[in-house]
């Protein structure tokens, strides 16, 4: 049985130096370097960014394709207003609006973004999920009452 869980995410960069100067435009700052990689401390998690050739062949894949936009790392936020905030910081920084944030169909309020080498990221407000003083999201289980989405 495996564990259920993730410790780290790693982000394959066309270019590291470029990459981390966008997370740093960001606020985001690497508490380790090692050749070819930065890493992020993220709640309870940490983050890459590492050289894509030097990321596939680390996984046994010398001179493979690493392709983006398969997934989403998403941000939730308390409130509409941090949203809006967030993503408009990602596009100052030099990020590519996917689409702005707006209300969607199942309550929330969200948007998505691109950084420079087409990570696609969703910045999220769901009153049905509440977060921890940190920013730290626990699910409620499928039966929990709903919460009262935040005004508009």
């Amino acid at each position: 049985m495996i564990p259920q869980r993730v410790t780290l995410i790693t982000l394959g960069t066309a270019d590291l130096s470029r990459a981390k100067a966008f997370y740093g435009r960001l606020g985001w700052q690497p508490v380790q370097e090692q050749e070819g990689v930065a890493f992020y401390q993220l709640n309870g998690m940490g983050l890459g960014l590492f050289g894509q050739d030097a990321l596939a062949a680390d996984q046994g894949r010398p001179g493979a394709k690493l392709g983006t936009g398969a997934m989403t790392l998403a941000q939730n936020f308390v409130t509409r207003a941090e949203v809006d905030a967030a993503y408009a910081a990602a596009l100052e920084a030099g990020g590519t609006g996917l689409k702005a944030p707006e209300a969607v169909f199942w309550g929330g309020y969200s948007g998505y973004w691109a950084d420079l080498d087409g990570h696609v990221w969703e910045v999220a407000m769901n009153p049905f999920w509440p977060l921890g003083s940190d920013g730290s999201l626990t699910l409620p289980p499928q039966d929990a009452p709903a919460a009262t989405p935040e005004p508009e």
